[in-house]
């Protein structure tokens, strides 16, 4: 589980821990993050091979945590209603993600899912994409692998190919606050050097 400033941190957690509640009744964060790790990884290879690219909009990523972490938690592919904070990154406000959500999807649904661009505005989009929907934040847990999951799913769409294997997860925690922070470049050469 990713660590968060979570306004009342203990929000959804069993009592006197912060290990989230979940279907199995795992208490354990160790053994949570390793059935959670199992799990999400065998429902993104099934959503990456079986799952149709169409009518995408943010229901649809929210499809898509609901897919990741639904065997797990009640509240799967429902929006946050906390606040939170990761390494000093504030993301979007919990009352604002319908509509900010809904916003940056109206968008990449004008931008055509990105399909027919020029390499160069292709990388410019898909990293400035990966930013607002990784500052939205919009889940309690699991937004790095719906993110991910989203990503391979309309980079795949293109024509293109990702692999999230040829980047380390510090790289990408790096050109994530980078981006936070405003410079969006090293985001996108992370994102660049791992799609063919």
């Amino acid at each position: 589980m990713a660590v968060y400033r979570i306004d009342g941190c203990q929000w959804n957690c069993y009592p006197g821990t912060t290990v989230l509640i979940n279907k199995l009744g795992i208490k354990d964060q160790n053994e949570l993050d390793a059935v959670e790790k199992q799990i999400t990884l065998l429902r993104g290879i099934q959503a990456e091979q079986q799952m149709e690219f169409k009518n995408v909009d943010f229901d649809f990523y929210k499809g898509l945590h609901s897919l990741l972490f639904g065997d797990l938690y009640d509240w799967a592919g429902c929006l946050r209603t906390i606040n939170i904070s990761k390494k000093g990154t504030v993301f979007c406000d919990h009352s604002q993600l319908e509509n900010v959500g809904t916003k940056k999807f109206e968008r990449l649904e004008k931008l055509g899912f990105l399909c027919g661009m020029q390499e160069g505005s292709f990388f410019d989009e898909l990293a400035e994409l990966y930013h607002d929907m990784n500052m939205l934040h919009p889940f309690r847990e699991g937004n790095g692998r719906t993110l991910r999951l989203f990503i391979t799913l309309l980079v795949r769409n293109t024509g293109r190919d990702i692999d999230f294997a040829k980047c380390g997860s510090d790289i990408m925690m790096i050109a994530a606050v980078k981006a936070a922070e405003g410079d969006i470049s090293v985001l996108r050469t992370v994102l660049s050097d791992i799609i063919t």
